[in-house]
C-alpha cells in the first residue's frame, strides 16, 4: 500500500493533531461533513440537483461523500481530473472546460466509453463540435454535449446567438446528443458586497433565461441548465432557471469566500474546514520592533494570487501572517505580547484560495478534535 507520508503513524492517536509533521494540509472532518450535508439539504429543499465541482478537492473519497449525501455527479475542470473520478467509480462526471486538441479529444472519447453512469463535456466553438462528432461517431458511443454559454465571464463560452447555432449543430450531429446548457459566472462569485453580487447575478440570469427561451422556441430540448457557484448559489436557485448547481468551494471555504459571504447580517452558510498547519521554526526576531516569529509554511504551501492566509488558531490574539519566501512565513504580533509564540508551536492558517492551494499538496490530514483520524491522497493533484 502506498505510503501516506510521515504523519501516517499518528493516525488514531489521541492528541496527534499537535504532533503533525508540518506544513500539513488539514481538514476538519466534522466541519466538512456538515458543509456537505448543509448544501445537500439546501438543494433538496429548493428541488434542484447538485453536481459539485471536484476541482476544489480533487479527491475520490470526498466526491464519494458528496454523492452519498445526494449529489447526482461531479464536475471536473480538466480531463485529467475526470479520468481520476471515473476510474474511482464516481458517476455523472461532467467536464466544464472545452477539450479541443486531438489528444484531449481522444481522451474524452476513451473516457466516455469507460464511464458507466453518465459523462458529458462542453463546446463553445463549431470546429470543436465537429471534431468531437467525428471522434464520438468512430467510437460507437454517443457523447453527451452541453453548449457552454459565456455568462459575462468572457473566459470560455459562446455568445447568445452563437450558442443557439451551436446547440442546433449539436442536435443535428451524428455521435453527439444535446444534453443542455452550461453558464458559469465565475467573475461574480467573490464580489464582496452581497447586494451588488445579487444584482449582477440577476442580470446574468435574465440573459440566460432569454437564451433558454430561444432554444426551446427553436424546438430544442434543454433538459439540463448547469452552473452557479458557492458565492451565488442561494439567489441563483430563486430564478428557477438552473436545473443543477456546480458549487464546489462550500465544502472548504477560504479567505476569499469568507470575506464575500460575510454580509454582516447573517451567519456564514458554511464553516471553514480546510487549513494549513505550520510550526514556528525560529523566534530569533521575536523581540525586535515589529517582532515576529518564522514558520515553516511559505509560498509553496498556498495559492498566492489572492489575499494572505489568515490565522485560524494558535499564536497570540490579533496575530497576522505574511509570506517570507518559498518555505517560510512570518507571524506578526503586537509588541509586548506575552507569551511570545514558542519554538515548535503550531499555527493553523485559513487558505487564501482553496482550489489551487489543494493542488500544492499530496495529502489531506483529516482531524476530529485533537486527533488525526485519517490521511487521504489528493488524487487528481496536477492532473490535466
Amino acid at each position: 500500500m502506498p505510503s501516506l507520508g510521515p504523519n501516517e503513524p499518528l493516525i488514531g492517536k489521541s492528541g496527534s493533531r499537535v504532533l503533525l509533521d508540518t506544513p500539513a494540509l488539514c481538514v476538519d472532518l466534522d466541519a466538512m461533513e456538515r458543509n456537505i450535508a448543509s448544501m445537500a439539504e439546501f438543494c433538496r429543499h429548493k428541488r434542484i440537483a447538485l453536481r459539485p465541482h471536484a476541482k476544489t478537492h480533487k479527491s475520490v473519497k470526498i466526491g464519494e461523500r458528496q454523492i452519498v449525501a445526494g449529489a447526482i455527479g461531479l464536475c471536473c475542470a480538466t480531463i485529467g481530473e475526470a479520468e481520476i473520478m471515473v476510474e474511482g467509480g464516481i458517476k455523472g462526471v461532467h467536464v466544464t472546460s472545452p477539450q479541443v486538441t486531438p489528444s484531449k479529444i481522444a481522451r474524452v472519447v476513451a473516457l466516455n466509453l469507460a464511464a458507466k453512469d453518465g459523462f458529458s463535456v462542453v463546446v463553445d466553438h463549431p470546429q470543436n463540435l465537429a471534431d468531437l462528432a467525428v471522434a464520438a461517431s468512430a467510437s460507437g458511443k454517443v457523447l453527451d454535449v452541453l453548449v457552454d454559454f459565456s455568462a459575462g465571464h468572457h473566459r470560455t463560452g459562446a455568445a447568445t446567438e452563437d450558442a443557439i447555432v451551436l446547440a442546433q449543430a449539436v442536435h443535428a450531429a451524428a455521435g453527439l446528443r444535446l444534453a443542455g446548457l452550461q453558464s458559469y459566472s465565475g467573475n461574480l462569485q467573490h464580489v464582496a458586497d452581497r447586494d451588488e453580487r445579487q444584482e449582477k447575478a440577476k442580470q446574468r440570469l435574465a440573459v440566460l433565461a432569454g437564451l433558454v427561451g430561444k432554444l426551446r422556441a427553436a424546438g430544442l430540448a434543454v433538459p439540463v441548465v448547469t452552473g452557479s457557484g458557492t458565492g451565488t448559489h442561494d439567489f441563483d436557485v430563486e430564478a428557477k432557471i438552473f436545473t443543477e448547481l456546480q458549487a464546489g468551494s462550500y465544502i472548504f471555504m477560504d479567505v476569499d469566500y469568507i470575506r464575500a459571504l460575510k454580509d454582516g447580517r447573517n451567519a456564514l452558510p458554511f464553516e471553514t474546514s480546510l487549513f494549513v498547519q505550520t510550526a514556528v521554526v525560529s523566534v530569533a526576531s521575536a523581540k525586535v520592533p515589529g517582532g515576529y516569529v518564522t514558520t515553516d509554511a511559505g509560498l509553496k504551501c498556498f495559492a498566492t494570487e489572492g489575499p494572505q492566509p489568515e490565522v485560524m488558531s494558535g499564536g497570540p490574539p490579533g496575530a497576522t501572517y505574511a509570506y517570507a519566501g518559498d518555505e517560510h512565513g512570518r507571524l506578526f504580533f503586537t509588541p509586548g505580547t506575552h507569551p511570545v509564540p514558542a519554538l515548535g508551536e503550531r499555527i493553523e492558517l485559513v487558505t487564501p484560495h482553496c482550489d489551487p492551494t489543494v493542488n500544492l499538496h499530496d495529502f489531506y490530514h483529516l482531524v476530529r478534535g485533537d486527533t488525526l483520524v485519517d490521511i487521504w491522497p489528493v488524487d487528481a493533484r496536477g492532473k490535466r
